[in-house]
């Protein structure tokens, strides 16, 4: 197989699902307003192929991708108006906390020891 007709096959498996459920889920109609959930999400793919001239000539090739979905938040409609409600990344925050603990630490550590 082609390196092209891998790619090519890689690139129709992840387009198949790259439409706008993916992004926006079913809206949810309750007490006069409607709630569409929202996501973000990421798509990558690669793929290779290589041949081998020489004694024994040979050819390989291989790809692969992925999808990453996570929820980002949800529209929010009402009679009174449309409003985007976001879901805080709590990694990046746990990321910040750890990471001012550490910077914390480390200043303590040097102060002490003066």
């Amino acid at each position: 197989m082609a390196a092209t007709d891998i790619l090519q096959q890689i690139g129709e498996s992840l387009g198949s699902s790259a439409n706008v459920k993916a992004v926006f889920g079913e809206p949810i109609h309750a007490v006069g307003r409607t709630v569409v959930p929202v996501a973000k999400v990421a798509y990558g793919f690669g793929g290779g192929f290589g041949t081998r001239h020489g004694t024994a000539d040979g050819e390989g090739g291989g790809g692969g991708g992925g999808v990453r979905a996570y929820p980002a938040g949800a529209l929010e409609i009402t009679e009174s108006g449309t409003r985007f409600i976001a879901f805080p990344d709590v990694r990046w925050i746990a990321g910040a906390f750890a990471a001012g603990a550490i910077l914390g630490g480390l200043i303590l550590g040097n102060r002490r020891r003066k």
